[in-house]
């Protein structure tokens, strides 16, 4: 298994997940068409499924043009909202792509169909797994509560928080730097957190560079209950921290 970044619009990506045994590949969130099948054709495999994270024109506005390019491939998501869909899906729900196994963990708050989906090699299973998370979980970050709640985003972070550490993230936008800043300023004291600072300082792109495991450490919208976030945010109770840091975030200028 093998999962190549294709970076398209601003700071969206979208993704080939590619079995190496048989060559064949999904595309995640392709909305640049083009971009993806010329990164599919220079790396020679063949796109067999679309995945789509979630309904936003950012992330699914490709999936026309995908369905032409690639006809009778099936497109997967979380809700009739998404262009050219051809397969609903659920929470826990599970297909395979060549000898990649993908459960679909349903995550609402950005959208209410917003989708991650977890991804492991059924054959060389001591390979990490990996989880792509859409707007719901950003490095070091996660989407705005569009469609859902604070309740919603901290249950959806939890959710995404069992699975492996070891769970390589591959999130949908390139936020890193400005999430870093933003974790830097709640939180300087965090070691993890300056770990973080360097990886964005070193990597313009960061996709595939961290972990589940990671996360936990420097995420501050997964440590609601750390007292320096709680400090920080001058809330008590999980859901009202993960309001006040949303805020926070949303007015952030660093």
């Amino acid at each position: 298994m093998k999962v190549v970044a294709v970076p398209v619009r601003s700071d969206n990506y979208a993704y080939l997940l590619i079995d190496d045994a048989t060559a064949n590949a999904a595309a995640v969130d392709p909305y640049d068409v083009g971009k993806v099948a010329s990164a599919a054709s220079a790396l020679g495999v063949k796109i067999v499924a679309g995945l789509t994270t979630h309904h936003h024109e950012d992330h699914s506005g490709g999936n026309k043009a995908f369905a032409e390019k690639y006809p009778g491939v099936p497109i997967y998501g979380g809700s009739s909202r998404i262009p050219a869909l051809t397969n609903l899906v659920k929470d826990k729900d599970e297909f395979t792509v060549g000898h990649i196994s993908v459960k679909c963990l349903a995550t609402p708050c950005h959208t209410q169909d917003s989708i991650c989906y977890y991804v492991t090699d059924t054959v060389k299973k001591e390979l990490p797994g990996g989880v792509f998370t859409g707007d719901t979980l950003f490095t070091g970050g996660c989407g705005r509560f569009f469609e859902g709640t604070a309740e919603e985003m901290d249950k959806a972070l939890t959710y995404l928080g069992t699975l492996p550490d070891e769970t390589v993230t591959y999130v949908g936008h390139e936020y890193t730097s400005g999430n870093a800043a933003f974790a830097w300023s709640v939180d300087s004291l965090n070691p993890d957190i300056a770990r973080l600072v360097e990886l964005a300082k070193e990597n313009k792109i960061t996709a595939g560079l961290t972990t589940i495991g990671d996360e936990k450490k420097w995420n501050v919208f997964m440590r609601l209950t750390d007292e320096a976030v709680r400090t920080a945010t001058s809330q008590s109770s999980p859901i009202a921290v993960m309001d006040k840091l949303r805020e926070m975030k949303n007015n952030f200028r660093g």
